[in-house]
Parts: C-alpha cells; sequence; structure tokens
C-alpha cells in the first residue's frame, strides 16, 4: 500500500509511520487523515507487527498541527466532519492492540499533540516543542485534546496549557507528563525503536491484554477495574504464548512467542 503523505516501514516486527508533509512541517489534512486511517486498518491487520513507531518526516516538527489553510474557511458543519474524521482516526489509533509509540522529534502543535497524546508512549527531541494553542486561532481542540491531555496530566494542568496555548520545551513536557524522557535528536528514532523491539519481544497476547485492561479500567471504579484484570488474567493461561513463557523460564531460555 502506497501513500502520498505517509511513509510506513517494517523490519522485525517493528512499523515505523512517518508523517510525511514536510515542506507543510506535517500539517494534518483531511488527505493526510484519511491515509492514516488507511494506515492503521492495514498496520491492524498485520499480525507480524509487534509495535508501531510513529514520526514526523524532517528535522523541525513531529506533526505541527491540523492544516490551518485547509481549515480557515471552514462552515460550522464542515468543522464538525473535519474534528469528526480527526476523532475517529485517534479513536483507530488509540484502539489498535499493539503498543504505539510516538518519537516528537520537532514542532507537535494542535493536532500533532493531540496525535502524541493519543500514543500509549511518547518520547522527545531535546528540539521538541509541544503545546494546544487553539485558542490562539479563536477555537479548541478538536481532536481529542481537551480530553486525553486533562486525563494524561490533570484537570489544572491541561487547563493551563489549553487556556494559554502556551507552547512548552521538551524538558517543561516531561516535567508535566505529556512525555516519558527527552533525548538527543540523533537518538530519537533509535531510541523508540529499541523501546519497541523491547516490547516486541514480549508476549504479544499478554501485551494486548495490558494495554486493553489499562484502557478499560482506566474510567472504571477500582472494583470493576479488578475484575477486568482478573478475567485477563485466567483468560491468557489457556494461550500457547504462556506456555511458551513459563516454560522457556524454567529450561533458563529466551521464549519463542507466537502470538497465539
Amino acid at each position: 500500500m502506497s501513500f502520498e503523505n505517509l511513509k510506513i516501514e517494517s523490519q522485525a516486527g517493528i512499523a515505523t509511520l512517518t508523517i510525511d508533509r514536510p515542506k507543510a512541517l506535517n500539517a494534518l489534512n483531511t488527505k493526510t487523515l484519511t491515509e492514516l486511517a488507511a494506515a492503521l486498518e492495514s498496520i491492524a491487520a498485520d499480525k507480524a507487527v509487534r509495535a508501531l513507531v510513529i514520526t514526523g518526516a524532517g528535522e523541525k516538527a513531529f506533526v505541527a498541527g491540523a492544516d490551518i489553510a485547509e481549515m480557515a474557511d471552514l462552515t460550522p458543519d464542515d468543522a464538525r466532519r473535519f474534528s469528526e474524521l480527526g476523532h475517529r482516526v485517534l479513536l483507530e489509533l488509540e484502539a489498535l492492540p499493539i503498543p504505539t509509540i510516538a518519537a516528537v522529534n520537532g514542532f507537535a502543535l494542535g493536532g500533532g499533540c493531540e496525535l502524541m497524546l493519543a500514543c500509549d508512549l511518547a518520547y522527545a527531541s531535546e528540539k521538541a516543542r509541544l503545546g494546544l494553542p487553539e485558542v490562539t486561532l479563536g477555537v479548541i481542540p478538536g481532536f481529542g485534546g481537551t480530553q486525553r491531555l486533562t486525563r494524561l496530566v490533570g484537570r489544572q494542568r491541561a487547563k493551563e496549557l489549553i487556556f494559554t496555548g502556551d507552547m512548552i520545551d521538551a524538558v517543561r513536557a516531561k516535567e508535566v507528563g505529556l512525555v516519558l524522557d527527552v533525548v538527543a535528536p540523533e537518538r530519537l528514532l533509535p531510541h523508540c525503536q529499541e523501546v519497541a523491539a523491547k516490547i516486541a519481544s514480549r508476549g504479544p497476547v499478554a501485551v494486548a491484554q495490558a494495554k486493553r485492561v489499562i484502557e478499560s479500567g482506566a474510567d472504571a471504579d477500582l472494583r470493576a477495574a479488578c475484575e477486568l484484570e482478573r478475567q485477563a488474567f485466567g483468560l491468557l493461561f489457556g494461550t500457547r504464548d504462556q506456555k511458551e513463557g513459563m516454560k522457556a523460564f524454567m529450561e533458563k531460555r529466551k521464549p519463542a512467542f507466537q502470538g497465539a
């Protein structure tokens, strides 16, 4: 499958998806979002892929935002449809059973920050700049940013970032919990791929169940969330991966997980 605004490479169970509109700082327009939806569907269907890394082309931007040139003259109905597309795509990203990692190599603003927020893990280059500046344009985040940011950093910090529209550097982003770590620009993609490779070496069914339980349990009360964990824990003992993992442990060798 080929795309105009995306690049996908796969190696050793790791897919790397690059938003490839460097002249537009990788801004998300309708075409790019539509291609991203198709790419995610393809990745979800590929059982050989065990982790996904997302980054942006060039040195300046991860994704600088949604495409303002496309949005400027939208009617309210057009804007709702554009928001619906962004929400649908990021929900598809969030729903992938494999772990997703954002390699934030430059500007991650507006829709770019929202794309990062929909990933499971995020690491930033020292050159990265992040924020949700929509109020400076007279609008608000439209791809889930008000909700995912609040769940990640807390209500008060999310309000500060959204109400001011301020852009913050990578160090501050780590301090407030937007990204996990900050690394040198040349180490960013290798670092994310190393994390992805480590995850890919673990039991893929177990990792998928862990992701499902964490996400589903986050909005449940503790008793219900723990019941989700109990059920998933029991189900995994019916998999070949569980048998292989525990047998390999007792035999002091690396397990050969099959994802079944």
